[in-house]
Order: structure tokens, then sequence, then C-alpha cells
């Protein structure tokens, strides 16, 4: 008999509830069956939820009425509640949710359209807050609270698509926490993806802050899907100032697993690099970037800073921008990209509106 261990089970008015979107497939059938009914059941209600976007169990017409009433009586759907919205004059949309088992625990998603309308990427988030600690991320001060499970990455999905009345196209895992540090949840939301919501594996990247032993297995797992590694400086000495995991894993074991990685996908990979003025956009760094590039083919995203209360640092003007993006363009091997921040005016980098929202609360609590 399947377990319902603190993977399902939570506790809510003082009774255990399961959670339907926590439940795979075989997971789902083996209730089923002991309850009575058909395997084929659970194919259907797995649909309503996760195709259909259809969280009103009355609705689930192709269920025996009996069925119905026994799932209400038995089981809740809702796993994420959305807390705060945002919506940039840009189009940019900005998600908060909490769990609704958890209420004090905040991730974020933020959806982003294309400005040719053809596409619409969410970046989702695979924890809520991180462990990292980035100096020049708002998420690293959160500090690491909890690490989600598929379905709160999968939900992500399905509650921005009904929010907005979108339909995603494209995903990143560039939001909140480490993916490498969460694989497990995020291989397993990634395959679900691909099965419930029809997005094809190279129309998904996860990105890295760099952990070798994670990019290796994503490699063996899920080849088509695209790699981006949260770069930032190709100088090992500064890497190590920014990102405090640099000086455990040097740049040096990066690059032979990211090599590892290149030969199964056969396609260039992508350089995540913040500038972050009179730090990382000196001619040393564009010496060490496109070293870096000769011994990996990767793009280079160059990602202009949205400073946070209290940064480190401040945002790089528009000269410094393409000054560093043109000399670059010159010399490194593969395309350079400048990748202007969307959602300024709603918070839109990682982790902004989470930190914002655990401020407000502790002005509310003195």
């Amino acid at each position: 008999m399947i377990e319902h261990n603190d993977k399902h089970d939570y506790p809510m008015n003082n009774e255990k509830v399961v959670y339907l979107k926590g439940l795979d497939a075989e997971q789902l059938k083996e209730i089923l069956v002991e309850k009575g009914y058909q395997e084929y059941r659970a194919k259907q209600i797995l649909n309503w939820i996760w195709k259909k976007g259809e969280s009103d169990i009355n609705r689930w017409s192709d269920l025996p009425a009996s069925m119905r009433e026994w799932l209400k009586g038995s089981f809740s759907v809702e796993i994420l509640q959305l807390t705060d919205k945002r919506i940039s004059y840009d189009g940019t949309i900005k998600f908060t949710f909490s769990l609704v088992n958890e209420p004090n625990i905040e991730l974020e998603s933020v959806l982003i359209p294309s400005r040719d309308g053809k596409r619409n990427t969410l970046c989702v988030s695979s924890q809520a807050g991180c462990a990292i600690g980035c100096t020049f991320c708002a998420t690293g001060t959160l500090g690491l609270l909890r690490n989600l499970q598929w379905y709160h990455i999968l939900d992500q999905l399905l509650q921005a698509q009904k929010i907005s009345g979108k339909k995603i196209t494209n995903v990143v895992f560039m939001g909140m926490g480490e993916p490498m540090q969460n694989l497990k949840n995020v291989i397993a939301a990634i395959r679900k993806m691909h099965d419930f919501f029809d997005i094809g594996y190279r129309h998904i990247t996860v990105s890295t802050v760099g952990i070798p032993k994670g990019i290796i297995k994503l490699a063996d797992e899920l080849p088509r899907v695209r790699l981006a590694l949260s770069l930032h400086s190709a100088i090992q000495e500064k890497r190590e100032k920014i990102i405090p995991l640099a000086k455990a894993i040097s740049l040096d074991e990066i690059v032979e697993a990211l090599k590892y990685y290149y030969e199964k996908h056969g396609r260039w990979l992508t350089f995540e690099y913040v500038i972050l003025p009179g730090f990382n956009d000196t001619m040393e760094d564009v010496t060490a970037l496109v070293d870096m590039g000769n011994r990996v083919p990767a793009k280079i995203n160059l990602i202009p800073f949205n400073p946070f209360p209290e940064a480190p640092f401040r945002a790089p003007t528009k000269r410094e921008i393409y000054r560093f993006a043109g000399i670059l363009e010159r010399k490194y091997p593969y395309p350079v990209t400048v990748r202007m921040p969307r959602g300024r005016d709603i918070a839109g980098a990682c982790g902004q509106l989470a930190l914002l929202h655990k401020r407000e609360q502790l002005k509310e609590s003195q």
C-alpha cells in the first residue's frame, strides 16, 4: 500500500489532506485500484488537473458522480496560492505564490512575452530562497527556505497560464534557487512539462552556477534540454568574491563538465554574465572570457545588473553596457547578446519581490 508521507500529506484544519497535484500516475493508480476504480481513471484525473487546468472536481465530467464525490471528500487540488501579481509596462508579469500548507514560504515566477508576440517564456523557481548566496542576487539574501517538489515547479507553469491567459512556449529555470541542488525534482518537472504542456525539451533551459555532478547527471538524463552557466566572471579569484560556492568548485572542474554536456547535446551552451560595473567588465575579463569560449562553445548573454536594496553594486550605464559588449563582440569566438532587464518597474529580478514582501512582514511584526 502506498504511504502518504510528508511529500503529499499536509495538516489542514487539523486533518490530513492528500493533494492530488502531489501524486504521479503510478501513485494515483494504486490509490484508485485500492478503492475499486479502474487504473485508466488516473490518466483522466491528471489530464483534468494538468492539461485542462481544471481544479473544480465537479467539472470532471467524464468521471462518475460517485467518484467525484469521493475525490472531493478525500483530496484537495490546489497547492499554490497567488499572493501577488504585478504587470510591467513592457508586458512582463511577476507572480509570487505561497505554499498552501506553508503560507509563510513564497516563491516567484516571471512571465516574459517576446516583443514579436511569438513566444511566452516563463522563468520558474526550483527552490524557495537559495543557499548559494551570490552577492549580486536578491534571492541569496533570503537563504534557503526549502526545496520545491516537482509539482510545485509544474504548478507555477499551470498557474501562470491560467492567470495570464497566455500559452507558455518556453521555460527557463532561472528563478529562485539552484536547480542542481534539487535536480531530482527539476528533472521530474521537466518531463511532465513535456508530457502535459507539450513543451519541447529544447525549449527548456536549466541555469546553474556550476555544479559539475549535476551538469553531468542532467546531460545523461535530459540531453536535449539547454544548459546555461551563471558565469559572471571567467577569472577564478573574482568569481570567488561574488559566488561563495566558487571557493569549493573551480572553473576548470566546471569546464570539464560543460564539455561533457556539449558532447551529449551538440549545441552551444550559454554563459549568463551579469555586468557589475568596475568589477567584471575590464579588459582582463574580456581576455578571460575569450579563453573560456575557446575551451567550450558557448554564446554570451550579457545582463545589466538590476540593483536591490543594500546591493553591493550599482547598475551599469548604457554606455558601459555597450562598450563592454562591443569589445567582446570583436574578440569572442561566438555570439554575444545583451539582455536588457524586463520588469524593472515591478521588481522583476530574481528574489526582489519576495524580499520586498519579507521586509514588509518584518515591519508589520515590529
